[in-house]
């Protein structure tokens, strides 16, 4: 692999202008770039991003105590003012930080597998990741570095020692998947589903289908797309961009079929494969894992055996309580697609009572009444036995409306909830919590599992780990 290039070349890259003090510097070597003092190491370049809340040019002293050889930073910025360092001076430093990513990406001799949709990101990338992993070290998208940021700090950290790379694609607007699909430059690019999430941003689900399907435009035509043949509005804007070799999966159409033979197993090409997660939206993603496998000729009869895979938390977790209770633990993020997926998770718990506790779905603009009404309308079409609703918007309240006779309750914070609920447990009882992030409902998780004395974690599948 090449070599990480020099300050001379990384000026080159980015076009910057420069201070007097890096002429010395230009033939030297570059540990890396960094855009964070507090874990820059000794001989790395330090790019002073801006933000709403931090400005990295408030660090160029501490990044330079701590060993930076030189920062890239903005040309106008009053901070640097009287500087005698070692400067690159550019336009936007987060433009050249994806400047040289996107330099590094073209010298890697890699597949890069690129992952985005509505819902399953997440957990599609961890399935492919793991999958990979059977054939080689995979560097993979960690936390939620998916944006203009996270991306290029995805891309620098790809090494010799890594076969593959599997990048997650987030986006909350048109043209932010076109730029990332710009910097990694996949060979296969992966499209879960197009739902609802952001539809208050871009107004339509075809707004949203086609700024997801940027990532076929700005893909290289010699590339292979992955496609949820399930998610007609996908298939048919899909079409509209992309004409390259495609493969699309699904479990009703497609060309590379799976069939849930039971909660716990795929078959696909009349092979049997144990499914690291339930659900069908989860088998969805897996066979989307297993068609990129088939793409990069990996050996399928590895994954017979089953695999491990680690989620954030809040993702796919259940915590199994005293007294035959059991929590589904979705509160990672929640939007109308996955809200009903989880639904159906709970719906198929064999228990004495299914609870649902769901809060505000976030960003959907003008349709939030309506999707938080249909949210109600399903909980009432599953007949379940208690509905709890965690609302900080008036739209939240459109749950409880949609599911009028199911014995409900309404709170707006996390502490009345938490009090409540824990008075309503009984034993048997199956309890769904599913809600956007910034409810923070993963406190009322925490709350419940502490007052049962913090009970160990039960597999989700046949060989589900929890992280």
């Amino acid at each position: 692999m090449k070599s990480f290039p020099n300050l001379d070349l990384i000026r080159k890259i980015t076009d910057a202008n420069y201070t007097e003090a890096c002429s010395p510097l230009f033939s030297g070597n570059c540990g890396g770039i960094s855009t964070d003092t507090r874990t820059i190491k000794p001989g790395e370049i330090f790019v002073a991003l801006e933000g709403e809340n931090f400005d990295g040019h408030d660090f160029i002293s501490q990044a330079f105590a701590k060993g930076a050889i030189a920062c890239i930073v903005k040309e106008n910025s009053p901070k640097i003012k009287g500087l005698n360092l070692p400067l690159l001076m550019v336009k936007s430093p987060l433009a050249a930080y994806q400047q040289i990513a996107k330099w590094w990406r073209q010298y890697l001799n890699l597949p890069v597998i690129a992952v985005t949709g509505s819902v399953g990101k997440t957990t599609t990338k961890e399935l492919i990741s793991a999958v990979l992993s059977l054939d080689g070290k995979v560097l993979k998208t960690e936390a939620n570095y998916n944006n203009e940021i996270g991306v290029p700090k995805t891309i620098l950290q790809i090494n010799e020692t890594h076969k593959y790379a599997v990048i997650e694609m987030a986006m909350r607007g048109r043209g932010q998947i076109a730029l990332l699909t710009e910097i990694a430059l996949p060979n296969i690019g992966v499209i879960t589903n197009v739902g609802t999430a952001h539809i208050g941003l871009l107004g339509s689900r075809e707004a949203i289908a086609e700024a997801k399907c940027e990532l076929l435009v700005y893909m290289d035509k010699s590339g292979v797309a992955l496609l949820n043949a399930d998610n007609d509005l996908l298939v048919e804007t899909a079409r509209k961009f992309w004409s390259g070799e495609t493969i699309f999966y699904g479990l009703k159409s497609g060309n590379f079929r799976g069939e849930l033979v039971d909660k716990n197993t795929l078959k696909v090409d009349n092979k049997l494969y144990p499914l690291p997660l339930t659900g069908e939206h989860n088998a969805l993603n897996y066979l989307a894992a297993i068609a990129t496998a088939k793409v990069l000729g990996i050996d399928l009869e590895k994954l017979q055996a089953g695999i491990s895979i680690n989620l954030p938390k809040g993702r796919a977790t259940r915590h199994v309580l005293p007294n035959d209770i059991i929590l589904l633990d979705e509160t990672y993020n929640a939007g109308f697609e996955s809200m009903i997926a989880s639904l159906k998770l709970l719906a198929q718990e064999e228990g004495r009572r299914r609870i649902a506790v769901l809060g505000t779905m976030k960003e959907l603009g003008d349709y939030s009444a309506s999707l938080h009404r249909q949210v109600g309308e399903f909980v009432k079409s599953l007949n379940l036995d208690l509905l709890l609703v965690l609302a900080d918007e008036d739209a939240t309240l459109e749950i409880a409306h949609g599911a009028q006779g199911i014995p409900t309750h309404i709170f707006h914070n996390t502490q009345e909830l938490s009090s409540t609920l824990s008075t309503l447990i009984q034993p048997g009882d199956r309890i769904l919590f599913k809600a956007s992030h910034s409810l923070d409902l993963g406190r009322v998780v925490d709350s419940i599992v502490s007052l049962f004395n913090q009970p160990c974690l039960e597999n989700e599948g046949p060989s589900y780990k929890s992280s």
